[in-house]
C-alpha cells in the first residue's frame, strides 16, 4: 500500500504521486492534459477563496498541488531541486529572509547564496521556509491567490515556449517557473492555515484519494468530469 505521511520529505511526496498515477498518466493523458488538470483544480481553490468556502479551497489546493507533481514526473524535474534552487532560505528576487521586496522595490534579481545546512527536510518545513520568507500577514487571503493564478499563467507559458523550441534555457526557465508556482501554493495555504503535510496525509493515507488503488484505476471519463 502507498501512502503519504505527514513526517516524509517533498520527494518521498513526489515519488508517491509517481507511485499511485504515472500509469494511468502515461496511459490517459499528455502533457497539456496533466498541465490542463492542474490549472483547473488551480483556478477552483481560488474560487474557495472567493467564496470564503476554505474547505473548497484546501481540497482542490490539495489537488492542484498533487497535478503539479505529475507535470513534474512527465518532466523529469525533481521539485524539491527546483525550489531549493530558487528559493534557498531567501527571496528568489531580492535575496531577502523576509521578502523585502515591497520596500527596496529592486530593479533586477539579488545574487542569491545557497547555505545547503539550511535546507528543509520535510514538506512540512519547506512550507515553514515559505512562510519565513513571505510572511502570511504581511498579504491577505485573497492577494495570495491573485499571486497563485498569476504564476499558474507564467508556468503553462514556459511550457508552451519549451514544448515549442525545447531550448536548454526555456527547460530552465520552466524549472523556475514550476519553483515560483510551488512558492505561491505554499503562500496560499499558509494564508489560510492550511498544514500541507498534513491534509496530505490525510487524503493519501491509502493509495488514490478517490479509488484507493495504486496505481491508480479511475477512468479517463471520471477523471475528466471529477469535481470537488
Amino acid at each position: 500500500m502507498a501512502q503519504f505521511l505527514k513526517k516524509q520529505s517533498f520527494l518521498d511526496f513526489q515519488k508517491f504521486i509517481e507511485s499511485v498515477y504515472s500509469l494511468p498518466d502515461d496511459r490517459l493523458f499528455s502533457l497539456w492534459d496533466l498541465l490542463s488538470h492542474q490549472e483547473r483544480f488551480t483556478m477552483r481553490a481560488l474560487k474557495g477563496i472567493r467564496k470564503n468556502n476554505k474547505k473548497k479551497l484546501e481540497l482542490n489546493l490539495l489537488i492542484a498541488f498533487s497535478w503539479l507533481m505529475s507535470v513534474a514526473n512527465r518532466l523529469h524535474i525533481i521539485v524539491e531541486d527546483a525550489v531549493w534552487r530558487r528559493f534557498p532560505m531567501q527571496c528568489s528576487y531580492c535575496a531577502g529572509l523576509p521578502c523585502a521586496c515591497k520596500k527596496i522595490k529592486p530593479k533586477k534579481r539579488a545574487k542569491i547564496i545557497r547555505k545547503n545546512s539550511l535546507r528543509p527536510q520535510t514538506l512540512a518545513q519547506f512550507q515553514e521556509m515559505f512562510s519565513k520568507i513571505y510572511p502570511p500577514n504581511s498579504r491577505t487571503l485573497s492577494d495570495a491567490g491573485v499571486h497563485l493564478a498569476e504564476e499558474m499563467g507564467e508556468l503553462s507559458e514556459a511550457v508552451l515556449c519549451f514544448l515549442g523550441e525545447h531550448k536548454h534555457k526555456q527547460f530552465v526557465d520552466l524549472q523556475n517557473e514550476l519553483a515560483d508556482f510551488v512558492s505561491c501554493i505554499f503562500g496560499v495555504a499558509n494564508s489560510a492555515n492550511i498544514d500541507m503535510a498534513q491534509e496530505l496525509s490525510k487524503i493519501f493515507y491509502k493509495n488514490c484519494h478517490v479509488c484507493h488503488k495504486a496505481p491508480c484505476e479511475c477512468s479517463f471519463s471520471f477523471i475528466a468530469k471529477f469535481s470537488s
